[in-house]
């Protein structure tokens, strides 16, 4: 009786194994065949994580942003890494596309901040009035839903064209402020506020084309939770020295934010 118990169960153990290997298997082997290009603004490039690559000069490409991480930890059969600081969806599209062909398998991208005026929102919050500040929010919330569809139709476009066999990853941004947080000094909570609200606002345009193209959109926010300026625990500059890297990830947003982000949705 016995006997004809092991005969019966070792094939469903033997199934069972190879079904385990064959589980586990592909995530190696596809990590290793594919090949991967990471474009998009300073929030793919890495400012703000240090350890800038000596041949990326103004973009601050570094080899702690969350590509770098990816590719240092998955071998991947290639990586090109073109992200720049300051890109727009219109400087992604015109520059950044070189490596992208039909042997493309994976491509990240950032982009959309830069359009609507990301930088100089931070300024004028900083710099002028609560209602100034509250203005220019606004009135980027207006560029976001007008003019911005149009600019990441054209980029998500061009990107499939150019690499219609790669599964694209669109990472959005993280919600700057944590309301009531601990900090005693700068912006207004009205002014922090306000400007999560923008992110929030930029970050659902970004789903939604992302979706639209067929890509996977793949929020930040959740990882950024208790990370955010004015938590215990800030994940992202504020207002700094130098002023490129204010807010932006530093090395433990890309490692602890990021990367678990981006790895979620290959």
């Amino acid at each position: 009786m016995y006997a004809s118990r092991r005969r019966r169960i070792l094939p469903l153990l033997l199934a069972l194994a190879a079904a385990t290997l064959g589980l586990a298997q592909p995530a190696s082997a596809t990590a290793a065949g594919e090949r991967y290009v990471a474009i998009g603004d300073s929030y793919s490039s890495g400012v703000g994580a240090g350890s800038y690559l000596s041949d990326s000069g103004n973009c601050q490409r570094s080899s702690k942003a969350y590509p770098s991480l990816w590719a240092a930890a998955n071998a991947p059969a290639s990586f090109s890494f073109t992200a720049c600081s300051g890109a727009t969806t219109s400087s992604v599209k015109s520059s950044q596309l070189a490596p992208l062909n039909s042997s493309t398998t994976l491509v990240s991208v950032t982009a959309g901040g830069n359009d609507v005026g990301f930088a100089s929102i931070m300024q004028t919050c900083v710099l002028q009035s609560e209602a100034t500040c509250v203005t220019a929010v606004n009135n980027a919330i207006s560029q976001i839903n007008s003019t911005l569809p149009g600019s990441l139709s054209s980029l998500y476009g061009s990107i499939r064209t150019k690499a219609p066999q790669a599964h694209v990853v669109v990472l959005g941004y993280p919600r700057f402020y944590q309301l009531n947080g601990g900090c005693i000094a700068g912006l207004s909570e009205t002014e922090r506020a306000a400007i999560n609200r923008g992110g929030d606002a930029l970050n659902g345009m970004l789903a939604k084309q992302a979706a639209d193209a067929g890509f996977s959109y793949s929020s930040v926010v959740d990882e950024f939770t208790g990370h955010e300026i004015c938590s215990s625990a800030a994940w992202l500059h504020s207002l700094t020295v130098p002023v490129s890297n204010s807010y932006h990830p530093t090395a433990t947003g890309h490692s602890g934010g990021y990367l678990p982000a981006f790895r979620s949705a290959v």
